[in-house]
């Protein structure tokens, strides 16, 4: 082997290595898109969650009926579990005696107030309508005076999250775009060195099949790498991130990060591939003139 072989040969596999690299920053940069995403449904899954519905019993309702409609309330799929609790009326008169420093009751005044569960939604349920039949089925008891919730609130959070959902949904389909386009045009740079061999070797008579075969199990090989080192820096990402702030490591969902994490893989092995394909058949299609 010459030494401009070597060097030939060098060339070409320091330009696989700028491929890798690239082509990892890109994935990096969508899987990080990603996780934005996931901790953003996370945060609103939470938040939906903590919307208060109280239920106001009627005066003359036992303590032994109140029990009993917070364990049907237990038994429920709308009801989160362990959102249930409790506020009688001696406890909210108590409460408003500390915060108004002065004991209305003392100043002959009966107590207005009412026995009260408060219990939160699951996120799926902590929409108008749901929240609308939930109230109606609630009130078909006979103990149970008003129900109440926060309307405009719910309102608000279902028009913010349609409106977040349509431009997250824009964005994301900009941003695989962008990648499949610099991954292309990285994968691009990185065969142009080779877009003599390839022409020689189909002038030899070998045939497309057999020239494409090595460059798609490089590719595909390329592509899993570029994807584990951008797996790789997203969790290094994460690691830092939990050391100044340890409340990230609540929002983590190791099942929707793995689905992300394969999805990284199968697509850097998929548009390396067919980046791969596409411009190896594009110099074979090419007269020699052409590549000069």
């Amino acid at each position: 082997m010459t030494r401009d072989d070597k060097t030939a040969i060098s060339r070409r596999n320091a330009n696989f290595l700028y491929s890798i690299v690239g082509v990892a920053l890109v994935l990096f940069l969508l899987g990080l898109f990603g996780i934005v995403i996931i901790q953003g449904q996370r945060i609103v899954k939470q938040f939906k969650e903590k919307v208060d519905v109280m239920v106001e019993f009627k005066p003359t309702t036992e303590k032994s009926q109140i029990d009993l409609v917070i364990k049907q309330l237990s038994a429920s799929d709308y009801v989160k579990e362990g959102s249930i609790g409790f506020t009688s009326k001696d406890q909210a008169a108590e409460i408003l005696r500390e915060d108004f420093g002065e004991d209305f009751i003392k100043l002959g005044f009966n107590n207005p107030l009412y026995d009260v569960v408060t219990f939160n939604t699951k996120s799926e349920y902590m929409l108008s309508d749901s929240l609308s039949k939930i109230r109606s089925n609630l009130l078909n008891n006979p103990l149970i005076s008003d129900v109440f919730y926060q309307e405009g609130l719910v309102d608000n959070i279902e028009s913010n999250i349609k409106k977040i959902g349509y431009i997250s949904l824009i964005i994301g389909i900009l941003f695989i775009f962008v990648a499949i386009t610099l991954i292309h045009n990285t994968i691009k740079l990185a065969l142009y060195s080779n877009r003599f061999l390839i022409k020689n070797m189909e002038l030899i008579g070998a045939s497309w099949g057999f020239i494409c075969k090595p460059y798609l199990v490089r590719s595909v090989k390329n592509g899993f790498w570029s994807a584990l080192i951008a797996i790789c820096m997203l969790v290094a990402l994460m690691l830092f991130v939990q050391i100044d702030y340890s409340n990230f490591n609540d929002f983590q969902v190791p099942i929707e990060l793995s689905i992300l994490f394969a999805g990284m893989i199968v697509l850097g092995i998929l548009i390396s591939s067919l980046s791969t394909f596409y411009v190896v058949n594009k110099y074979l299609r090419m007269r020699l003139d052409d590549l000069y």
